[in-house]
């Protein structure tokens, strides 16, 4: 089984939202990231999608959006990212997701020898919060992380491989250590991915070293909108 990752798809099937109006790396973007997907995923395979995945506001909006990844080859696994206000309740999200796709949120999910976790994050300041909502939602996001996290630990085998998933990235513009990478460096996972950064003078650096940890870039405009491969397993879904 190979694992891959994308992130920050913003479909809009039903919502007017094209997203070419943000430059030419958005230009048939989602057409883009089929065809790269067809040509390198098989149904054995995983592919992680980082969040911001439907512009849509409510489930049923964002239903048609999650078919298109559905009827792809694999099997999907999706993480809430900033734009994703369609995201409700867990429960809510796995009832409509497709056959072959399903949802983390403060827990972790196996895939054979694939463990996936992770939350959606937050900002991590440059040095101090903007303003006290923004430290509040970064706390509380830390928590859900951890409790994602300690589910893993929970499950995990010697001989498992380790993805953990947040939308926002890790760490602030200087790609200094945060809370968040500290909270991961506990738990020693295999990779992290992480999206949400777009355009031209963004952050880019696609692959970080933390302590040993690879840590992925997949925003699709970053990534020409081709698949990140994070790794292969002898192991079957």
């Amino acid at each position: 089984m190979k694992i891959f990752a994308i992130s920050d798809t913003h479909l809009s099937s039903v919502v007017e939202k094209p997203m070419d109006i943000f430059g030419p790396g958005w230009e048939d973007h989602f057409q883009r990231i089929c065809e790269d997907w067809k040509q390198k995923v098989t149904d054995k395979d995983l592919v992680l999608l980082a969040g911001d995945i439907s512009w849509g506001m409510y489930l049923e909006e964002a239903k048609p959006d999650l078919d298109l990844i559905g009827n792809l080859p694999g099997t999907k696994v999706i993480l809430r990212g900033n734009h994703d206000y369609w995201w409700k309740s867990i429960s809510q999200v796995r009832s409509i997701c497709p056959q072959t796709m399903f949802a983390v949120q403060n827990d972790c999910l196996r895939f054979g020898k694939v463990l996936v976790c992770g939350s959606r994050g937050w900002t991590v300041p440059e040095q101090e919060f903007k303003t006290e909502e923004d430290e509040k939602i970064f706390k509380r996001e830390l928590i859900r992380l951890d409790l994602s996290l300690q589910d893993m630990q929970s499950k995990r085998k010697p001989d498992d491989f380790v993805v953990v998933m947040t939308h926002y990235p890790p760490f602030n513009s200087k790609m200094m250590p945060s809370d968040v990478t500290n909270i991961i460096d506990n738990y020693k996972p295999n990779c992290v991915i992480y999206g949400h950064l777009h355009g031209k003078n963004c952050r880019v650096k696609l692959e970080y070293d933390v302590h040993g940890v690879p840590y992925y870039l997949t925003s699709c405009d970053q990534v020409d909108c081709k698949l990140t491969l994070l790794g292969e397993v002898d192991d079957g879904i």
